[in-house]
């Protein structure tokens, strides 16, 4: 009888064990996180004339990111730019950017990403899908990401960080505005790729 008390109390044991164990790992919980502007960065890049490439970037934007190494799909992003921001280094190029011609900023101050679905492609590498929101048009666009680790800073902040890039056409956002060149071809691209360096500090409490 003792042998089988024995017995009996072993298996209790080992089933709370399971129990314990299958507890954490339902607590795995999103990680929030704010975009730390001075560490991040929004740029673009567009061919001009078909032979070499323009690269701008926006100097004003805020957002937030949650994010789970156990499970991406329940992590998100939600990013706001302002589009006076605009920056080619290059003030004529950039008060035409900021034109009806182009972002029309005075009706369109901003411009929005919000996810809908994070899936792991391979190892760190995953897509973040979502709506991109420009010129005032909407469109689901899919970034190619890829998530660049944590670490504590000096004081003590956890951060983490990722890139992700896409291309998009600018003129499925209503954005047509071109010359065309007396040798052929146009002086703007109509294809946009977008860069992403981002890094975000914990959300406190």
């Amino acid at each position: 009888m003792t042998r089988i008390l024995r017995g009996f109390a072993s298996v209790l044991i080992l089933i709370s064990a399971l129990a314990v164990a299958g507890a954490s790992e339902s607590h795995a919980e999103v990680v929030e996180y704010i975009i730390d502007p001075d560490h991040s960065q929004v740029m673009f890049k567009v061919k001009h004339m078909g032979i070499s490439t323009v690269t701008g970037r926006f100097d004003d934007f805020e957002g937030t990111y949650g994010f789970d190494e156990e499970d991406l799909s329940k992590s998100n992003v939600e990013t706001v730019i302002r589009t006076t921001s605009i920056n080619t280094n290059k003030t004529k190029r950039d008060d035409h950017l900021k034109s009806p011609d182009f972002l029309d900023v005075e009706k369109n101050p901003t411009i929005i990403f919000k996810s809908k679905e994070i899936k792991n492609v391979n190892g760190e590498d995953f897509e973040i899908v979502g709506d991109l929101t420009i010129n005032g048009v909407t469109k689901e666009v899919v970034l190619d990401a890829e998530y660049g680790g944590k670490a504590t800073d000096p004081m003590g902040n956890e951060r983490s960080a990722f890139t992700a890039e896409t291309t998009i056409d600018r003129k499925d956002y209503g954005i047509t505005w071109n010359k065309t060149l007396d040798a052929g071809g146009v002086v703007v691209g109509d294809d946009v790729k977008i860069v992403l360096e981002v890094e975000g500090i914990k959300k406190k409490g």
